[in-house]
């Protein structure tokens, strides 16, 4: 292993990553699907989570802190009480780990059929988008220019 990887989540973070996926994407038998941390989207997300680790390995102590203990053991309400006040006391880590679990959430093929789309990659057939209203877009073309010219 390279010196500058990172260690894999130990079993603790481990376990309070899948609660608070669990948490964040509970499970749905109206449209039949599974929640986060159903064992296939968890695996996925701890393959993406690699970049990141640092970050997550963050979060999840900020929530332990949270927690007074150990996050993963509190019951559901003490978890969604530690949970609200992450989301406030640390946006920018819990920005991440929803997007990171929804990223790995949503290309799970029960959940894409879940909404009625084909189990595929993007590419190469791409998706058609229903046309839209353009002046959304005004908002950003009428900014400042965030970049720099190229030589």
């Amino acid at each position: 292993m390279n010196s500058a990887t990172p260690p894999p989540l130990t079993d603790a973070e481990r376990l309070a990553l899948r609660r608070v996926v669990g948490d964040m994407i509970p499970a749905s038998r109206e449209f039949g699907v599974p929640a986060a941390d159903d064992d296939a989207i968890f695996a996925d997300l701890l393959q993406t989570i690699a970049p990141a680790i640092g970050h997550v390995r963050a979060a999840l102590a900020r929530l332990d802190e949270l927690a007074g203990g150990t996050y993963a053991t509190l019951d559901v309400d003490a978890r969604k009480l530690a949970a609200a006040q992450f989301r406030e006391d640390s946006p920018a880590l819990a920005l991440l780990l929803a997007t990171l679990t929804s990223r790995c959430y949503y290309r799970d093929d029960r959940v894409m059929r879940s909404l009625g789309m084909e189990v595929r990659p993007p590419f190469p057939k791409g998706f058609q988008v229903e046309p839209g209203d353009w002046s959304l877009l005004d908002a950003v073309r009428s900014r400042p220019k965030i970049y720099r010219d190229a030589p």
